[in-house]
């Protein structure tokens, strides 16, 4: 079946599942909206993205980064803050790296905890109940004693701006990044840092770059989800190693229908937000000792899981897009359809 197509057919193949179109089921009226990095292309400002957020009829939208907004004056701020609630969006705020020690962390606004502490001030501009934020990659591993003392560099910006995030009731949310941590590992700094203004901002996409699956990552940090990106991926081991390569929803192995169900039960408050980053992909080396060198911390039962989920995968072409026009209209395409099929075959979204 052509995929792309799905909406038409009321099929979509998840995995080795067959879901059948559900246009309405109540029991899954969780909030969907999309981060802004799915069209990054387009280089939108906050003003035009919440236009186009109304016109797809999501409830929600994450605004990842500070370069969205022209300006950072409470004044400008208040005005997006007015044309949301004007349009019945709601807006979830964010910002980069706030991790001083990381590879990742640019001192654009100052230091990490000047920088943390803009993010929180903008979020709470816009009744935004969470900042949306990460510490690193995967480079961090390679570094010397692996994630450990950047996760504890993590912490301690956070205690830094623990008490302006609780005066403005905004909860720094952690996101799972780039294959920095794994779902046990962030739900351990959350846990350090202290759950009443820190939580998670999960990632279904960054998961399989943890060599972990999106599902074990969702049981493990659900407790603390406020805020999310998520994508599909397609995985397989092509006799060498393991190929997790991301992928509009509905694309990849998942299963999204038990994914969201799971979801339901237990973080229902939290928004279903689409970060899609087709056509990137990463390959892991499994097979190979040295490349448990950098992640000796994946633990066994992860391991197992994750070769489990790729067995039901298969390859897949990896798409060309060049050129600032073509990936405009590929980012687009990707993210309409991935939203198409959140509300037409999952029942996601509380807008008609």
């Amino acid at each position: 079946m052509d995929r792309r197509n799905f909406v038409k057919s009321g099929v979509v193949l998840a995995g080795s599942a067959v879901l059948p179109s559900c246009k309405s089921n109540e029991k899954q009226k969780l909030k969907l909206g999309f981060d802004n990095f799915s069209i990054r292309a387009m280089e939108w400002k906050a003003p035009k993205l919440l236009e186009y957020a109304a016109e797809q009829k999501v409830d929600t939208i994450l605004f990842s980064d500070l370069r969205v907004y022209d300006n950072h004056e409470e004044s400008y701020l208040k005005e997006i803050k007015a044309q949301a609630d004007q349009l019945g969006i709601e807006i979830q705020a964010g910002t980069e790296g706030i991790c001083p020690t990381s590879a990742s962390f640019k001192k654009t606004y100052g230091t990490a905890e000047e920088h943390l502490a803009l993010a929180i001030r903008v979020a709470k501009t816009l009744g935004s109940s969470v900042v949306r934020c990460y510490q690193g990659s995967a480079r961090d591993r390679k570094s010397l004693g692996g994630l450990k003392p950047h996760m504890a560099a993590t912490i301690a910006t956070c205690k830094k701006v623990k008490s302006l995030a609780l005066e403005s009731g905004v909860k720094i949310a952690i996101e799972n990044h780039a294959g920095d941590m794994a779902a046990y590992q962030l739900r351990e700094l959350i846990e350090k840092a202290g759950p009443d203004y820190v939580g998670a901002t999960i990632d279904s996409g960054n998961a399989t770059w943890t060599v972990d699956t999106p599902m074990r990552n969702l049981e493990i940090l659900a407790p603390y989800v406020v805020c999310s990106g998520i994508r599909d991926t397609m995985m397989w081991d092509d006799g060498n190693g393991i190929k997790a390569h991301w992928t509009a929803m509905g694309d990849g192995v998942v299963n999204w229908r038990e994914y969201f169900t799971k979801w339901d039960k237990l973080c229902p408050n939290a928004p279903v937000q689409l970060e899609i980053i087709s056509p990137y992909g990463k390959f892991f080396p499994h097979k190979d000792e040295k490349f448990w060198k950098d992640y000796k911390d994946i633990r066994k039962s992860d391991y197992d899981a994750y070769k489990a989920l790729a067995a039901k995968g298969h390859a897949v072409g990896i798409p060309q897009v060049k050129g600032k026009e073509a990936n405009q209209k590929y980012q687009i395409s990707e993210l309409e359809r991935s939203i198409k099929f959140c509300r037409n075959v999952i029942g996601l979204g509380r807008k008609v």
